[in-house]
């Protein structure tokens, strides 16, 4: 059934703040897109008025990937519009305006598609919005009704707003990640300067000879220059524990 309040534990509230507050945690802590994607369409079958599945597909390259899907409905029915090449999923990633067909059977858009999904899942409705991430179409968040006539001006409106929070946690979460790399590359550029003026300091060798045993052992033993500054840091400060 749709909007089942039980399901509404997936996203950890039982209304819009609870959920978008969830999602900002999650950057916060800096978990993996794999968990807000996965979020992102638990929210969207919890939140939106009629909707019963929900997935979230990229574009990657030429190829369309399914990265979350609240159920498996939600997945066949973005496999069949790749199958198909024609639907609101696929024509939502390129459009601003919301595709929305609230009744597959009477669908002239994606006659393909509204067949297969008739045929083969309980899916009578769908709808693809658009997702956006610093200005770049990225994919589309797309939702499945297992009855005719159920998306309302409600439900667009819901899933916009859904949509649009996702774009600012996704962009949230690729500076979060790109920081802490940043910061983790910091920290390695740190422990192989360090490594090396050890190396000058006890063999009374140059930087650039320093720098040439470290990237030597690393292919030798093919451990990363990283992994073999740190060995060369403990290794002397054992020695003086």
């Amino acid at each position: 059934m749709p909007n089942d309040p039980s399901e509404t534990t997936r996203t950890g509230g039982d209304g819009p703040s609870a959920v978008f507050a969830k999602l900002a945690e999650m950057v916060y802590n800096g978990d993996d897109f794999a968990q807000v994607y996965q979020a992102i369409c638990d929210a969207a079958a919890t939140l939106v008025p009629g909707c019963a599945h929900a997935s979230l597909m990229l574009k990657e390259n030429d190829r369309h990937v399914t990265v979350a899907a609240s159920d498996d409905i939600a997945a066949q029915v973005d496999s069949l519009e790749r199958a198909e090449q024609e639907g609101p999923c696929l024509d939502a990633i390129e459009n601003d305006a919301p595709q929305v067909e609230t009744e597959l059977a009477h669908s002239t858009q994606w006659p393909r598609l509204a067949r297969r999904a008739i045929a083969e899942t309980p899916v009578r409705g769908a709808a693809g919005f658009r997702l956006m991430i610093r200005g770049r179409k990225v994919g589309a968040l797309n939702l499945f009704s297992d009855n005719p006539g159920e998306f309302t001006d409600k439900s667009i409106d819901q899933a916009i707003l859904i949509t649009a929070f996702a774009a600012v946690t996704l962009t949230a979460l690729h500076e979060h990640q790109e920081a802490q790399t940043l910061r983790e590359g910091l920290a390695s550029n740190r422990e192989i300067g360090k490594a090396i003026g050890l190396l000058m300091a006890f063999h009374d060798i140059s930087e650039g000879r320093a720098f040439d045993l470290l990237r030597t052992t690393s292919q030798d033993m093919n451990i990363k220059l990283t992994g073999v500054a740190r060995e060369v840091i403990a290794h002397h400060n054992s020695k003086f524990d």
